[in-house]
């Protein structure tokens, strides 16, 4: 009639998951249901991640002669669960037991009258099993239980045999007469020994000076000697009573055999007869409540559990604050009220915790201990980039990759969206360079415009001219694209655009130097290159130039173009809105090409940097060119080192350095004679200087 013990087990972990008690002992009567209990239960903790602080029998009473001896051997022999760490305990016995682990822990209280310098341990939180029933023995009669208030019982957890009300039982209890039924002498002997009084018996001489009434109350006594409730073993035998009864009615009645007894019959049968018709019983007592056997025999039912609270009136009361329930459909069920626990006095914190060490706080992971249980641990800190937003994590975790750990690793914040903006400094800045150098280069090409018939445009192929500044205009305009937040649109143009207007002027600035060079040449009578001599070569040579760039970035777009991307790691607390160039190495062989009509420009214009011209551009070429490839070979590693709006920053002033070297290194020189020694700019002075 009592529910599986292997239930009780599996409540025991439940509570001590549900409070985190992750640091408990056992302790057990020292017989052979003792050893069961802890070989069953030890496991059942240790898969739910729960250490045993120590598994100990407890093995009864100290035999001394003196007070003194007694308590100088329990010095001596201290019982380990005193001097634990754990503050939960769970106790497996009987009665007896728990009487003398009692006495026990208050005899230890006591040893610093005998010795001063003992300090008493800390007390512990009982978590008791069912085997324990606080009302069967004569014990709580004799024995005060105010002093064992502080020692163990007050607070202590209890899982005890399910039970309930039934109506009237109250109102039967309340209206009990042990005068009533005289065939009833049990009733008298529990009569007199509660009350603590004698009925008067015939020649028989009173045991007490009070005389008992009969109109004594129960609800009088303390709970140690009588409870009004139906406590859990009476709503037991309620139920077996009622059990039997149900299973005699299903007997078919060839089986029941009667016998005359006076004016009556009595049932006459074998008990093994009754054991098929209750492995099929199923009937709701006047309770409500189901009641059922399983297929082993054992009752279909659960625990309760309950809080133990004692008074200073020698009485206490159990309070049910939870329930272990096996239900058919949902499997076994845990229900417990925190708010209705009333905890020991000697605990500042509640719940108290029970652990091998502190919590590991948020921000820090656990870090096993070697050679000691896994529920001891050291705390480290999380690695750089990682979080634990809980205590006691087994590691930390990485934030999501819009998010980065907080200051102090406990929590994550969503990054923030950046790319290089016309609202900060650096944008601005690099904006109003761009602009004021495309002002500067459109006021050169004005001027160049304006003086056009003059010697020393007509001199160096003013198309040619006009071109190399229109590209250097839209060079330094181009370099606009790459600030702001990045579309589709810009994503596509940036680097293509970038590419052909740069081929564009570097193939222009190479076309100049071949003009020159083959001028040169031209010059000496009977040479081959006088045919070449002309706009035709020069318009041929940036036309065909920027063509095979059209082509490398036609084949860009249509293979892998660029497109727009959120770079979550390169920067801790920020996304990077970006272009991702698609195909890296197509991004590269522009610029390769770009590079490969630069050296080619430099080297032309190298060789010819001392040919007797007094218009002769390519020594500034030269200069130009040498500009030109050391801001593009520096640009390429420090590209590849930076990332985010830095990288952008770096190709922006890339194009910015580069085509500023070619306006100033080409142009200045004859903008220099333009406009401030217009007296060289006359054919009679070119010819004489010439001469």
């Amino acid at each position: 009639m009592v529910p599986n013990e292997a239930l009780q087990y599996w409540g025991i972990v439940q509570l001590c998951l549900h409070f985190g008690w992750k640091w408990v002992g056992l302790l057990a009567m020292d017989n052979e249901a003792g050893e069961h209990f802890l070989q069953v239960l030890e496991p059942m903790l240790s898969q739910n991640e729960i250490c045993s602080a120590f598994t100990e029998r407890h093995k009864g009473r100290i035999h001394a002669v003196t007070i003194t001896e007694y308590l100088q051997e329990l010095v001596n022999n201290m019982p380990v669960f005193l001097g634990s760490k754990a503050n939960a305990i769970v106790f497996y016995g009987d009665i007896p037991n728990i009487v003398s682990l009692t006495t026990t822990i208050c005899s230890i209280n006591m040893i610093p009258l005998v010795i001063p310098e003992f300090k008493p341990p800390e007390g512990k939180l009982w978590i008791m099993t069912a085997q324990i029933d606080f009302t069967s023995n004569i014990y709580y009669k004799i024995v005060n239980i105010q002093p064992f208030r502080d020692a163990l019982f007050h607070g202590a957890l209890s899982f005890s045999i399910h039970s309930n009300q039934p109506p009237g039982f109250t109102d039967f209890v309340q209206n009990i007469d042990p005068l009533e039924d005289k065939s009833n002498g049990f009733m008298k002997m529990f009569w007199e020994h509660a009350f603590g009084c004698s009925f008067p018996k015939l020649g028989v001489p009173p045991r007490s000076r009070r005389q008992c009434t009969g109109e004594e109350e129960l609800e009088s006594l303390p709970a140690p000697v009588f409870e009004m409730r139906m406590t859990g073993h009476s709503y037991s035998i309620y139920n077996a009573v009622y059990a039997v009864a149900h299973a005699l009615h299903l007997l078919p009645s060839p089986r029941a055999r009667y016998e005359e007894i006076g004016n009556g019959k009595r049932l006459i049968m074998e008990p093994w007869q009754l054991h098929s018709p209750l492995l099929r019983l199923s009937f709701n007592n006047s309770c409500g409540e189901e009641i059922k056997f399983n297929e082993h025999g054992e009752l279909a039912a659960g625990f309760d559990i309950t809080n133990l609270i004692t008074f200073r009136n020698d009485s206490y009361v159990r309070v049910k604050v939870g329930s272990l329930n096996l239900q058919a459909d949902s499997g076994i069920t845990f229900a417990i009220d925190v708010d209705g626990i009333e905890w020991p006095d000697y605990f500042i914190q509640v719940p108290p915790l029970s652990l091998c060490n502190d919590n590991c706080p948020p921000g820090s992971s656990r870090k096993r201990k070697e050679g000691e249980k896994f529920c001891c641990y050291d705390c480290a800190p999380c690695p750089e980039g990682k979080i634990s937003n809980q205590t006691d994590m087994d590691y930390c975790i990485p934030c999501m990759e819009d998010h980065y750990p907080n200051k102090h690793q406990d929590g994550c914040i969503p990054k923030t969206p950046t790319f290089l903006s016309y609202a900060e400094p650096l944008g601005i800045t690099l904006a109003a360079l761009a602009l004021f150098f495309a002002v500067i280069t459109a006021v050169v090409l004005g001027i160049f415009i304006q003086q056009r018939d003059t010697p020393i445009v007509k001199a160096n192929n003013r198309s040619l001219t006009y071109v190399l500044l229109t590209s250097l205009l839209l060079c330094f305009l181009c370099s606009l694209l790459f600030i702001g937040k990045s579309t589709n649109t810009t994503c596509l143009l940036r680097q293509t655009a970038f590419g052909l207007i740069f081929s564009v002027a570097v193939s222009s600035v190479l076309a100049k130097t071949i003009t020159v060079v083959v001028a040169f040449m031209a010059s000496k009578p009977g040479n081959i290159f006088r045919k070449w001599v002309g706009k035709r070569l020069a318009h041929f040579i940036v036309l065909s130039c920027t063509l095979f760039q059209v082509g490398i970035c036609a084949a860009w777009l249509a293979v892998s173009p660029p497109f727009p991307e959120l770079d979550m790691h390169s920067q801790i607390r920020e996304v990077v809105v970006e272009c991702n160039e698609g195909s890296a190495t197509m991004f590269y062989f522009v610029l390769g090409y770009m590079g490969f009509l630069a050296s080619v420009s430099f080297s032309v214009a190298f060789l010819a940097r001392k040919l007797p011209d007094s218009f002769n551009e390519a020594k500034f070429i030269t200069f130009s060119m040498l500009v030109f490839c050391s801001v593009w070979l520096s640009f390429v590693p420090t590209y590849l080192s930076t990332r985010g709006k830095a990288m952008v920053a770096v190709e922006i002033f890339s194009i910015l350095a580069s085509s500023a070297g070619l306006l100033g290194c080409i142009f200045s020189p004859k903008c220099y004679i333009i406009l401030l020694r217009p007296d060289l700019n006359k054919r009679e002075q070119l010819i004489r200087r010439q001469k």
